[in-house]
C-alpha cells in the first residue's frame, strides 16, 4: 500500500505540509475529522495523527476567540454611533457611481483578511479594564468599632459613690444585718442594704442595654427604655435623699422613704422577671 498524492508526492510528508490538506477535509465535513480518519485518508501513524489533530484543535479554539472579539467590537461600534451621531448622520452614504462594483467587491476580501493579532489588540483596547474604561471602586473598608475599656475608669468611681450612698441610705430606712440562715447557722449574717444597689443599679444597667441593643422584640425594647428610665431616675433620687438625710444630721428617714425604699426590692425582681419575659417571646 502506497501513500496518497498529496502535494504532488506520495513519499511520506511531515505534519506542515499535510495540515493544508487536512483544513480542507475538515471544512469537506464541517468538523474536525477523527484521528483515524486522519490515519486512514493520509496514510500516517497514530503519533504523526495525534499531532494533525492537535493543530486543527488549535486552530478552531483560535478562529472562535477571533470571531467571538470581532464580534464584541462589532457590537460596541454599534451601540458608540447610536450614541455619539444625531439622527442626521446615521443615513447610507451614496455610492459613487463612477466607482465600479469589481472595484467594491476586490476591497472586501482584504479588509477580511486582517490578521488576528490587530483584532486582538483592537478588542483588548475596548475590554473592561482599559484606562480607558472606569474601574468601580473597591468598597471600602467598614469603620472600627469605639474602644470601650474608657468605661471602666468611669464606672469604678461611679461604683463607690452609688454603692455607699445606697448602702447608707439602707441603714437610715431599716436595712442591716440579718441571719441569713435561721435555725441552720447562726453566725451566717448579712447586711440587707446591699441589695440595694445590686438590685436597682443592675436592673438600669442590663435594661439600657436592652434598649438599646436593637436585637429584642418591639414589646421588650419599649419595656427595657421606660423601666430603664425609671430605674435611673430611682436611684438619683436615692442618692439625694441619702445625702439630704446625712446634711440635715438626721439617724432614720421619714416613713414615706422608708416605705419607697422597702418595696424597691420587690420592684426589681417583678421588673427583671417581665422584662427576661418579653425578651425571649417572638411577638
Amino acid at each position: 500500500m502506497t501513500a496518497p498524492t498529496i502535494n504532488g508526492t506520495r513519499y511520506p510528508q511531515p505534519v506542515e505540509d499535510l495540515l493544508p490538506a487536512a483544513r480542507k477535509l475538515t471544512a469537506e465535513l464541517g468538523a474536525i475529522p477523527s484521528r483515524n480518519r486522519l490515519m486512514r485518508e493520509y496514510r500516517i501513524g497514530a503519533p504523526k495523527a495525534d499531532e494533525l489533530l492537535s493543530r486543527l484543535r488549535e486552530e478552531r479554539d483560535r478562529q472562535a476567540h477571533v470571531n467571538a472579539l470581532h464580534a464584541a467590537m462589532v457590537t460596541r461600534g454599534s451601540l458608540a454611533e447610536r450614541v455619539e451621531l444625531s439622527p442626521t448622520d446615521t443615513h447610507t452614504p451614496a455610492t459613487d457611481p463612477a466607482t465600479p462594483p469589481a472595484a467594491s467587491e476586490s476591497t472586501a476580501p482584504a479588509a477580511d483578511a486582517a490578521p488576528a493579532e490587530a483584532i486582538e489588540a483592537d478588542a483588548e483596547a475596548s475590554t473592561p479594564g482599559h484606562p480607558v474604561t472606569p474601574t468601580p471602586a473597591k468598597p471600602a473598608a467598614p469603620p472600627r468599632p469605639a474602644v470601650v475599656w474608657p468605661v471602666v475608669l468611669l464606672a469604678l468611681p461611679a461604683f463607690v459613690a452609688i454603692w455607699g450612698g445606697w448602702v447608707g441610705l439602707g441603714g437610715l430606712t431599716g436595712f442591716g444585718k440579718v441571719n441569713l440562715l435561721p435555725g441552720i447557722g447562726s453566725g451566717w449574717t448579712i447586711d440587707t442594704a446591699i441589695t440595694l444597689p445590686i438590685g436597682v443599679e443592675t436592673y438600669g444597667a442590663y435594661a439600657l442595654y436592652v434598649w438599646l441593643s436593637g436585637r429584642v422584640p418591639e414589646r421588650a425594647r419599649r419595656f427595657a427604655k421606660w423601666s430603664a428610665i425609671a430605674s435611673l431616675g430611682v436611684g438619683a433620687l436615692g442618692q439625694v435623699a441619702y445625702h439630704l438625710l446625712v446634711a440635715a444630721g438626721m439617724d432614720a428617714a421619714p416613713w414615706w422613704i422608708t416605705t419607697a425604699v422597702a418595696c424597691l426590692p420587690v420592684a426589681v425582681l417583678g421588673m427583671g422577671a417581665a422584662l427576661a419575659h418579653l425578651v425571649r417571646s417572638h411577638d
